[in-house]
C-alpha cells in the first residue's frame, strides 16, 4: 500500500452547495479514500459550530480543521484551539461597528449576530437562523461574554471608509476579502494552511503526503502550502491559478475525479 496521505476538504463549494446537496460520487470518493488508509479532513473557514450538519458530517472524517486553523478536531477530540481574547474582541467589535461594518461572531460552540444588523431580508442572516438554532445568540445581549476564534463581517461600506478600517486591524488579523462586502477577520499567525500542517504533525502525516481541495478566496493559502492543491472547476479564478491541478466542478464528480486523478481511490 502507497505511504498514508491527508486529504483537507474545503465544504462550501467544494464538498456540497448553499443548498447543502453533496454529490452521491463525493460520498463514494471519501468512502473510498478511507478505505485505502488514507486520512479525510474537513479544512474550513466556517467556525465549529457552524459544522454541524448530520448529512456532512455522515460522509466520514478522520478530523476536522475549521476557522481558518483556530481550532482543530481529530478523531473527535479538540487537540488544537485558539481563541480571541475578550478584551481584544471588545476592542475589535467597537472600532469596526464605527466603521458601519456589520460583525458576525463565530466561536466553538456558539456564533453571534444582531438581528438588527442582519435582518429578515438578509440571505446569509437567514441561512444563520436557519441552521444555527439556539446556538445563534445575540452580539450585544451577551456582550463580552462571547468565546470566539474569528469573525466575518459585511462591509458594505464606502471603499475609502474600508480601507481605513483595515489598515487598522491588520497588525491583530489576517484580513479574507471575499469581495467588496464581505470579509473574514482571522487572527493572526492561522490560516488554513497552518492548521492544515498542525493536523498533519497531530496525526503523523508526512506533509509530502498532503492533499487540498477547495474552490475559493479563503482556499488560496491552503491550496499553495499542500503538497498538491486541487481547485475546484466551480472555482474562482485565483483558487485554479494557486492549484497544482484543477478538477471538474463538484456537481460534476469533482471531488471524485480529483482522488482519482492522483491515484488516492
Amino acid at each position: 500500500m502507497a505511504e498514508k496521505s491527508a486529504v483537507f476538504f474545503d465544504i462550501d463549494g467544494t464538498l456540497w452547495n448553499y443548498d447543502k446537496f453533496i454529490p452521491d460520487s463525493c460520498r463514494e470518493g471519501i468512502k473510498q479514500l478511507r478505505e485505502n488508509g488514507h486520512l479525510a479532513f474537513i479544512c474550513s473557514g466556517r467556525a465549529r459550530s457552524f459544522i454541524q450538519d448530520p448529512d456532512l458530517l455522515s460522509l466520514g472524517f478522520d478530523g476536522i480543521v475549521c476557522s481558518c486553523g483556530c481550532h482543530i478536531e481529530i478523531g473527535g477530540k479538540t487537540v488544537y484551539e485558539k481563541l480571541i481574547d475578550v478584551d481584544k474582541a471588545i476592542e475589535t467589535v467597537e472600532l469596526i461597528r464605527g466603521y458601519g461594518f456589520r460583525p458576525i461572531l463565530e466561536g466553538p460552540n456558539q456564533l453571534y449576530m444582531e438581528d438588527r444588523e442582519f435582518g429578515l431580508d438578509d440571505g446569509f442572516g437567514n441561512i444563520l437562523r436557519r441552521d444555527m438554532g439556539s446556538n445563534l445568540l445575540g452580539i450585544d445581549s451577551n456582550y463580552g461574554k462571547w468565546t470566539i476564534n474569528k469573525m466575518s463581517c459585511a462591509t458594505d461600506v464606502d471603499e475609502e471608509m474600508r480601507t481605513e478600517c483595515y489598515d487598522r486591524l491588520r497588525k491583530d488579523y489576517q484580513i479574507i476579502e471575499h469581495s467588496d462586502t464581505v470579509c473574514e477577520l482571522v487572527p493572526i499567525g492561522h490560516t488554513k494552511a497552518t492548521g492544515m500542517m498542525k493536523a498533519c504533525e497531530l496525526a503523523g502525516i508526512n506533509p509530502k503526503n498532503t492533499y487540498a481541495f477547495g474552490d475559493s478566496e479563503n482556499d488560496l493559502d491552503m491550496l499553495a502550502a499542500a503538497a498538491v492543491g486541487i481547485a475546484m472547476g466551480n472555482g474562482t479564478e485565483r483558487a485554479k491559478a494557486t492549484a497544482d491541478y484543477v478538477t471538474t466542478a463538484f456537481d460534476d464528480d469533482g471531488i471524485y475525479n480529483g482522488l482519482k486523478h492522483f491515484g488516492l481511490i
